[in-house]
């Protein structure tokens, strides 16, 4: 009381700058305290966290530091990647590690980053995927019951990778039926491109074509989708099981959308066209086989066989209309197209022209 303004606000300007130094102090003091107690705190032996296939070692005896040594960061020895102690012939344990971690209980994320590892080591460390077994592969099996579908997508992916290992295949083909389950029951894109990409790396069993067969509208759904990556992968498997002569006929009387020739349109990218324009001539090629033109098939209306080689189809339009494509892979497929549905594969040698009894084309085309 008595005090001027200026002088009160003097005083209040010298509080703020006490209050401040104080707090700028506690501040600094609980980072000391913050930053000794993490260099003072030794990593477990055994972690839940996915282990990092590039991380950096410290050697033996270097985890801790003892209670009596003065405060020092501790000395980093980088032992080298993973990929670069295998070049040298020696184990890093990276694979070995991660599988033994996942056969213990994770959440649904962990599980995902685990099983995302293992893909990464199994492609880059090739001599320790190789020493993996046969219950390795069972145990990333496994995972595709998971109820996360993160967890599927990352267990067939993985599976994918140890597919290019040969000794592993035939337990892969194993899971052959369980993986064409996911992909029809689960309308997830991701999910699809991982299931059918490892299909695609797999020679399908005999045993599995009743399954085929049962999946083949859903596989034709996903050629119809919008996603690029999966209707690729999606024609990838049914141009090789379109090969297949117990399951060509299931294949042609699949029902499909009525705009399904826009699939030929150029306007398509043109991996897409690619993929499709391979599928009709493996279609064509089937058709025309002696062994298929004997019978007398009956198909649906809204067939694919009706879309593509009906009497109303509009295929030799799109067709020659990519004859012009600027794409030449694109160019060279469709002629080839063209040229597997103007000549039936019984048509001896010595015809002068490739004309089957039913033309896709007018003459003058």
């Amino acid at each position: 009381m008595g005090k001027s303004v200026p002088q009160c606000l003097g005083h209040l300007d010298l509080r703020k700058s006490v209050v401040g130094l104080a707090t700028g102090a506690g501040a600094i003091y609980l980072l000391y305290k913050a930053i000794k107690a993490g260099l003072k705190c030794k990593p477990p032996l055994c972690t839940a966290s996915p282990i990092c296939i590039a991380r950096e070692c410290l050697l033996p005896g270097e985890g801790a530091l003892p209670q009596e040594a003065p405060l020092r960061p501790p000395v980093w020895r980088p032992k080298g990647l993973a990929i670069e102690r295998e070049r040298h012939g020696r184990d890093s344990g990276e694979l070995r590690r991660l599988l033994n971690s996942l056969e213990c209980k994770q959440d649904e994320y962990v599980r995902s980053m685990i099983l995302h590892s293992i893909t990464r080591c199994v492609y880059l460390l090739e001599a320790e995927a190789s020493a993996c077994t046969a219950d390795d592969i069972m145990l990333v099996g496994d995972m595709l019951d998971d109820k996360d579908n993160s967890v599927k997508i990352q267990a067939l992916n993985a599976l994918k990778a140890f597919s290019g290992i040969r000794k592993f295949r035939l337990k892969i083909q194993e899971h052959s039926i369980k993986v064409l389950e996911l992909i029809s029951t689960i309308w997830d894109t991701e999910l699809h491109v991982a299931g059918l990409r490892l299909l695609n790396n797999l020679p399908l069993p005999d045993y599995v074509h009743p399954q085929l067969r049962r999946v083949m509208p859903a596989l034709m759904e996903i050629v119809q989708s919008d996603y690029i990556l999966a209707q690729v992968q999606a024609l990838r498997l049914l141009s090789y099981l379109a090969q297949k002569n117990d399951l060509l006929y299931d294949i042609l009387n699949c029902q499909v959308h009525s705009n399904f020739l826009n699939l030929f349109q150029s306007t398509q990218p043109g991996s897409l066209l690619f993929e499709v324009l391979v599928f009709a001539e493996r279609l064509s090629e089937g058709l025309n086989a002696p062994h298929y033109r004997t019978v007398k098939w009956h198909y649906n209306e809204q067939s694919l066989h009706a879309a593509l080689f009906g009497d109303e189809s509009r295929l030799a339009d799109r067709l020659l209309a990519l004859v012009i494509h600027p794409e030449e892979e694109v160019q060279i497929q469709a002629c080839k197209v063209i040229v597997s549905l103007q000549c039936p594969q019984d048509l001896g040698p010595r015809q002068s022209s490739c004309q089957s009894s039913h033309s896709y084309f007018k003459s003058g085309e």
